[in-house]
């Protein structure tokens, strides 16, 4: 099914964190709910515009795309409004934003920068949901795709809350009554400070993608994965999966994770775009900031 509708190629999406606060700060599976009450001053927990430039300017030059640009909720709208226009001069295109529910106010200043809008559903089991999202508003979510009614839209799903396989359905419901363009699975990566401790079987992670591709054969899938879970890649982009995400990729370049990475999208016959391993000449005129990156991949040799 996928490849009666894509073609052979795989690649790297890349998350660009704005923030690491968030003013909701409560759902327990997420690493800024551990953060929330150490951050005395959210002002400093801000990435400055410098920094978020030349991570996309890197991304540019490395072949990996710009999956969203991301924060907690609570981001000033204006602040926001001038980085997505800085992000989209750098990038060369409209990007996605996965920022919390955004109102309608902001979806119009923000609309000549941006392609379409996240929405974190996390998990599409109402119980659950209500259990380890409590502030995260699912109405709020579903306002705002209304108001960006002719941007597109994606969601982020995260397999392993407690979900079972009896919830694909409704996640196809969800897709199909919601129109929605793209999709992002995470397998959960249980963080220190929270209640959970396990993420979830591989094939079980994969029969979500699985049973997604073929309900919506057109639709783009995004798969995480973390350190811990490389060697699952072949097998998730057999599942149908387009591209891949979550992977510390700056932090570990060229490591043998990486290298293990790219085995494993060598098994799936599929082309790399890009790369995991290598580092081409790239010409450098934006800042030092983007030296510094690559100085930390040039490193990583773990």
């Amino acid at each position: 099914i996928y490849l009666n509708n894509f073609d052979n190629k795989v690649w790297f999406e890349r998350a660009i964190f704005l923030s690491w606060y968030c003013s909701l700060g409560d759902c327990k599976f997420c690493y800024m709910s551990t953060q929330k009450n150490k951050i005395n001053n959210p002002k400093l927990a801000k990435r400055s515009l410098n920094s978020i430039l030349a991570e996309v300017f890197l991304c540019k030059k490395m072949g990996w795309k710009v999956e969203f640009l991301s924060s907690g909720y609570g981001f000033d709208i204006k602040k926001l409004v001038n980085i997505v226009k800085n992000v989209k001069r750098i990038y060369k295109e409209k990007i996605w934003l996965n920022v919390g529910a955004l109102d309608k106010e902001a979806i119009l200043k923000l609309k000549p920068y941006i392609k379409g809008v996240y929405g974190a559903i996390e998990t599409i089991n109402e119980d659950i949901r209500k259990e380890v999202c409590p502030s995260k508003k699912i109405e709020q979510i579903l306002d705002m795709f209304s108001y960006a009614s002719d941007l597109k839209k994606g969601i982020t799903i995260i397999i392993g809350l407690g979900e079972t396989e009896k919830d694909i359905n409704k996640l196809n419901n969800f897709i199909e009554e919601h129109k929605i363009d793209q999709i992002t699975f995470y397998a959960l990566n249980p963080h220190k400070e929270t209640i959970f401790n396990k993420g979830p079987n591989k094939f079980y992670y994969a029969k979500w993608i699985a049973k997604t591709r073929i309900k919506f054969p057109k639709l783009k899938i995004i798969t995480g994965t973390w350190v811990n879970r490389v060697e699952e890649i072949n097998l998730l982009l057999k599942a149908g999966a387009n591209a891949i995400t979550k992977f510390p990729i700056i932090k570990l370049f060229n490591s043998s994770y990486a290298k293990v990475l790219e085995d494993e999208i060598i098994k799936s016959k599929r082309n790399l775009i890009g790369s995991f391993t290598k580092i081409p000449k790239i010409e450098n005129k934006l800042n030092k900031k983007v030296e510094e990156y690559i100085e930390v991949m040039e490193k990583s040799k773990k």
